[in-house]
C-alpha cells in the first residue's frame, strides 16, 4: 500500500502553494457527498481553514436524502463549513426558457445540472476571494465521465492523478465516514442514476486496465471507446493558428 501520509502532507503543500501564489483567502468546493469531493474537502481544510463546501442539490431526490446527509457526515467529521445552494428551480426554469428555442436530448438535460453547480461555485469564489477546487479523478477522466464546463472546470485539482480504487484507499486511511466508502458511486444526474451502470463497465475494471493489467475483452472495448469519444474533453480549446 502507498504512503498515503507522506501524500496528504505533499497534497496539502501543494494547495497551499496554489493559495500563495495566486493570492486568493481561500477555497470553495462543490460538497456532494461522494468519495470525490470527501477526499478533496478534507484535503483543502487541512492546508486552508478558510475552506467551504457547497451543497447543490439540484432536482433528483437522492440529492436531497442520501447525498445531503453524506455531505454533512464528512463536514461535521472534519469540520468544514457547509452551505446549501438549492438550484432545482433555477434548472427548471432554465430548462422552460431553452425549450422555447429548442429540443433538448436527456444528455443535454443532465448535463444542465453541473453546469449550473460550477456557475454558482465560481460566483461564490469571485465574490469573496477563494479559488474553486476540482474533484474529479483519473479513472472518469480516462473516460471522459465528466461534464465539459461543468464539474470539469476548476482552478487546481489536488485528486486528478488518483484512481477510484486510489480515492477509497485515502479515504480508508483517514478514517471517512462508512457511508462514503460503501455507497454506489454516482453524479445524480438523474433519478436511480450510477456511474457504473451509465459507463458499462465497473471501476474495478476500468483501474484494472489503467495499471496494464488484463481485463475482459468486451469491456476493454467498452473502456477504449469511451476514451476515444471523450477525447475533445481532455483537449485545449482548438483555435485558428494562422
Amino acid at each position: 500500500m502507498r504512503n498515503y501520509k507522506d501524500e496528504f502532507e505533499k497534497r496539502v503543500a501543494f494547495i497551499q502553494s496554489v493559495l500563495k501564489e495566486s493570492g486568493t483567502a481561500g477555497i470553495v468546493y462543490g460538497n456532494s457527498g461522494g468519495k470525490d469531493s470527501a477526499l478533496v474537502g478534507i484535503l483543502c481544510k487541512a492546508a486552508c481553514e478558510n475552506t467551504v463546501g457547497i451543497m447543490l442539490p439540484c432536482s433528483t431526490k437522492r440529492n436531497y436524502y442520501e447525498d445531503m446527509m453524506d455531505a454533512i457526515a464528512v463536514a461535521e467529521q472534519y469540520q468544514i463549513e457547509i452551505r446549501i445552494v438549492d438550484l432545482s428551480k433555477t434548472k427548471d426554469a432554465l430548462l422552460h426558457t431553452i425549450g422555447k428555442a429548442a429540443s433538448l436530448t436527456e444528455t443535454a438535460v443532465a448535463n444542465i445540472a453541473p453546469r449550473l453547480r460550477m456557475t454558482a461555485l465560481y460566483a461564490i469564489a469571485a465574490s469573496e476571494n477563494r479559488l474553486v477546487a476540482g474533484t474529479g479523478n483519473r479513472s472518469e477522466a480516462y473516460v471522459g465521465y465528466f461534464t465539459k464546463w461543468g464539474d470539469g472546470a476548476h482552478d487546481f485539482n489536488p485528486i486528478a492523478d488518483l484512481t477510484v480504487t486510489e480515492i477509497y484507499e485515502f479515504l480508508r486511511y483517514l478514517n471517512a465516514p462508512e457511508s462514503i466508502l460503501t455507497q454506489a458511486p454516482s453524479a445524480a444526474l438523474f433519478e436511480g442514476q450510477t456511474d457504473e451502470q451509465e459507463m458499462g463497465v465497473t471501476y474495478a475494471e476500468l483501474d484494472a486496465l489503467l495499471r496494464g493489467e488484463k481485463i475482459d475483452a468486451e469491456k476493454q472495448e467498452i473502456i477504449q471507446q469511451l476514451h476515444k469519444r471523450s477525447e475533445h474533453k481532455r483537449k485545449g480549446i482548438r483555435i485558428y493558428g494562422g
